[in-house]
């Protein structure tokens, strides 16, 4: 429970929760009514053209590929004017990467003239209890909201511009809220510790082209002041596998913590079922201010590598050298990941799974750290969803700012522990708004640690949240 003194933070969260509210009413009803405001054009449209397949990951299973995409008429879906190139960029989840496009992606898609466009919206409210000397409890709102606009230039080309924002540094108090053994990035000059720092406000700011060389072969560009380079598998605030759990994972900063970057130049060449990207970005982390937009110079690269070998699967490798990513630990670090992705879509839902493996190299300390990780969610029904995550992560950032335990433990036991946890639980579908999925859920964590480490998290830490779900709803 919440004590005696967080309780004035407890009111400011909902306080600002309700700023949340208005934030996401706004957006979550903008969304559907400007698709009602165009629904006659695209009927108008419809009558004249057939209807098109929906996009896919390559641009190159698609039975259309080849000729301009007159209209389409899907669940949620209401694009037209689109060609190959289109499709191929309004797949697109987190800077380049993207889901398997088996995925019932739920999003709204209307056109405004000949620029066809795209709404996604989530935000949770969370209770979280957690128990030990190191666990902490909190009311907070993680959150986001997407939109993009996409535009076929010729008969081979396309352009898609995206904005992703989120109110987190309004609706997550502290800096942090409680997340036992994470770590990463800083707070009031203080690494994080156990605890998971807010996402920015401008989560993304990126620009998109894509022009169709052949049948099967595709070249993409992409420039964000603010995106994601090609670097490990899909973020966890887009990944379809990760949909109903509002906390990140222990390993978010082993495999994609680089989903925020700065400055960040992707160039890929999509070829059949392959695809491969490189990409230039600013290494450093975000900084405290979540609120601006921060810039430096192009000193770190990545380069990945993805196969889909069929609609419901999808694979990447990949690797990157970053420059400091850490304003308070020494060095740069190469980060190498591999993922697997396998999406069924079910009634109401999907079912998702993915599996992650992800090493932080470190220069200054040559430390090899591992990471593992993987995640489901099941639609049980349409409105009942079963999630669960189970991670194994190595850690040598539990004690940072506590040099004489963190030396200690150096000298007795090493400096890397080994970190699992395993999640599990259950969503409910609630039909309390025509235009939004709320969901109401809940989840539960243990964990597996080193006795060295017991005499400060407790012999057997858990932890648990409470949350409600809204989700922007695809048309029917």
């Amino acid at each position: 429970m919440i004590c005696k003194e967080e309780f004035p933070s407890a009111i400011r969260a909902v306080r600002k929760g309700s700023l949340l509210l208005i934030f996401l009413a706004a957006f979550l009803v903008a969304g559907p009514a400007l698709a009602q405001d165009s629904k006659k054009a695209a009927d108008t449209d419809q009558q004249k053209h057939e209807s098109a397949a929906p996009p896919n990951g390559t641009g190159q299973d698609d039975p259309h590929a080849g000729h301009t995409m007159a209209g389409m008429n899907m669940p949620g879906m209401n694009m037209v004017d689109m060609n190959p190139a289109s499709m191929f960029l309004m797949n697109m989840a987190s800077g380049t990467s993207v889901n398997a496009t088996a995925w019932p992606m739920p999003m709204v898609m209307t056109h405004f003239g000949s620029w066809n466009t795209m709404f996604m919206g989530v935000g949770f409210l969370v209770d979280t209890q957690q128990s030990g000397p190191r666990g902490g409890d909190k009311f907070y709102s993680p959150n986001w909201a997407m939109a993009s606009a996409e535009h076929r230039l010729g008969t081979r080309g396309a352009f898609q511009a995206d904005l992703m924002l989120s109110l987190d540094p309004a609706t997550i108090t502290g800096e942090r809220y409680p997340l036992l053994f994470q770590t990463g990035e800083t707070a009031y000059g203080k690494a994080i510790v156990d605890g998971q720092h807010p996402h920015n406000f401008i989560m993304a700011l990126g620009f998109h082209y894509a022009y169709q060389l052949s049948e099967d072969t595709t070249l993409s560009a992409y420039f964000a002041p603010v995106g994601d380079p090609a670097l490990g598998p899909v973020a966890f605030p887009h990944r379809a596998s990760a949909m109903e759990l509002p906390e990140a994972p222990i390993s978010h900063h082993w495999q994609d913590a680089t989903h925020i970057s700065d400055e960040v130049v992707t160039v890929g060449i999509s070829h059949k079922k392959v695809r491969l990207e490189a990409s230039g970005f600013y290494g450093s982390e975000p900084g405290e201010n979540r609120w601006i937009i921060q810039t430096g110079p192009i000193n770190s690269w990545a380069t990945r590598l993805w196969f889909f070998p069929t609609k419901n699967w999808a694979a990447q490798v990949s690797a990157g050298r970053i420059v400091h990513p850490e304003a308070l630990e020494p060095g740069d670090q190469v980060r190498a990941t591999a993922s697997l992705q396998y999406i069924k879509p079910l009634p109401g839902g999907s079912w998702a799974s993915t599996f992650v493996w992800g090493r932080n190299h470190n220069i200054a300390t040559q430390r090899n750290l591992n990471s593992y990780r993987g995640e489901s969610v099941l639609t049980v029904t349409r409105k009942s969803f079963i999630t669960g995550r189970a991670e194994l992560v190595d850690k040598d950032e539990l004690f940072n700012g506590q040099p004489d335990i963190e030396q200690r433990l150096d000298r007795l036991y090493g400096s890397t522990f080994r970190i699992g946890a395993y999640t599990i639980g259950y969503t409910r579908d609630l039909a309390l708004f025509r235009f939004v999925e709320t969901g109401v859920g809940a989840n539960f964590t243990t964990y597996s640690l080193p006795d060295a480490i017991k005499p400060y998290y407790g012999s057997r830490p858990v932890g648990g949240n409470i949350f409600v779900r809204f989700r922007l709803k695809p048309h029917e």
